[in-house]
C-alpha cells in the first residue's frame, strides 16, 4: 500500500509535464493553424495623402491581362541593353495588382482573380522558422495554384509555376506575431506603385531605399501592409441551380 502511493507520487511530475507538453502542442498547432488557412489580402496604408485614400483597403488580385509598358519596372543596369527593343513593347504580367473600384468596373475587373493563398513549404528551400514558401489560386475552374515570388531584376511581386519562380527570391513569407500582417524576408517591405489611372501594382522593395534605381522617379508610390483575412465567398447565382439560403461571407481580419 505505502509502495503503491510512493509509486505514484513518484509518477506524478512525469504525468503532469506529459501533460503541460501535450496542452502546449495544441495551443501551438492552433496558433500555426491559420498557416493553411486560404485567406484573402488587402493592403493597409495611411490615407494622408489622396493615393493612399485611393488605395487603402483595395483587396489584392491576381491577372494575366492586365497591359502595361515594361520599361519603368526594368532596372538601370538593363535598361541601356533593352531600351530600343522595349522602349513600346507592351508586355502582360503575371503580376499581383489592387483591386481599385472604377465607375466602369465598381466591384472590379471581372477578368481579375482575387488573391487566395496559403503557406506551403518549398520543395527547394528550408528557411525553418523564419517563413515559408505561399501559393495561391489562379483560377477557380479549373482550380489552379501558383507560387509568389518577387522578381529579383523589377521587385514586382509576381505570381507562377515552379519554373517560373526558381530564378526570383520565392521567400521566406511569414506573417507578424500580434496581427499577422504579411512579411517576406523578415519585414514589410511592400509598396504599390501607380503605372496608370486607377492601375495599381504591388511591388517589394528589396534594397529598402523606395525602389530608387528601380522604377522612374516619376511613379507614384505607397508603402502598404499586406492584411491577411477569411477568404470570401463568391455570390451564388440567382438562377434555378442556386440553392435555398445561399449567402455570401463578409471577409473578417485573419486572427
Amino acid at each position: 500500500m505505502v509502495l503503491g502511493i510512493l509509486t505514484a507520487i513518484a509518477a506524478c511530475p512525469a504525468i503532469i509535464g506529459t501533460t503541460e507538453a501535450v496542452r502546449q502542442g495544441q495551443r501551438q498547432n492552433a496558433r500555426e493553424k491559420h498557416r493553411g488557412l486560404k485567406t484573402n489580402l488587402s493592403v493597409s496604408c495611411s490615407r494622408a495623402t489622396r493615393s493612399g485614400r485611393e488605395i487603402d483597403q483595395c483587396e489584392v488580385v491576381l491577372s494575366e491581362n492586365k497591359v502595361k509598358h515594361s520599361l519603368p519596372g526594368l532596372r538601370p543596369t538593363l535598361v541601356a541593353s533593352c531600351i530600343l527593343l522595349r522602349a513600346l513593347q507592351l508586355t502582360r504580367l503575371r503580376q499581383l495588382y489592387l483591386n481599385v473600384p472604377s465607375d466602369e468596373f465598381p466591384d472590379g475587373h471581372p477578368e481579375d482573380h482575387p488573391f487566395a493563398g496559403y503557406f506551403l513549404p518549398s520543395p527547394d528551400q528550408d528557411w525553418g522558422r523564419r517563413g515559408e514558401g505561399m501559393v495561391s489560386t489562379i483560377s477557380d475552374d479549373p482550380p489552379q495554384l501558383n507560387w509568389i515570388y518577387v522578381d529579383r531584376d523589377t521587385c514586382e511581386v509576381k505570381h507562377g509555376d515552379r519554373v517560373a519562380s526558381e530564378p526570383h527570391i520565392v521567400g521566406p513569407w511569414d506573417v507578424t506575431k500580434i496581427d499577422r500582417r504579411v512579411t517576406f524576408m523578415g519585414w514589410e517591405g511592400f509598396m504599390a506603385v501607380q503605372y496608370g489611372p486607377g492601375e495599381w501594382a504591388l511591388y517589394f522593395d528589396v534594397d529598402d531605399n523606395g525602389l530608387r534605381g528601380v522604377i522612374g522617379d516619376d511613379l507614384v508610390r505607397v508603402e502598404v501592409e499586406l492584411v491577411r483575412k477569411e477568404r470570401r465567398q463568391r455570390r451564388m447565382s440567382c438562377g434555378p441551380r442556386a440553392g435555398p439560403g445561399a449567402a455570401v461571407e463578409t471577409p473578417k481580419n485573419d486572427d
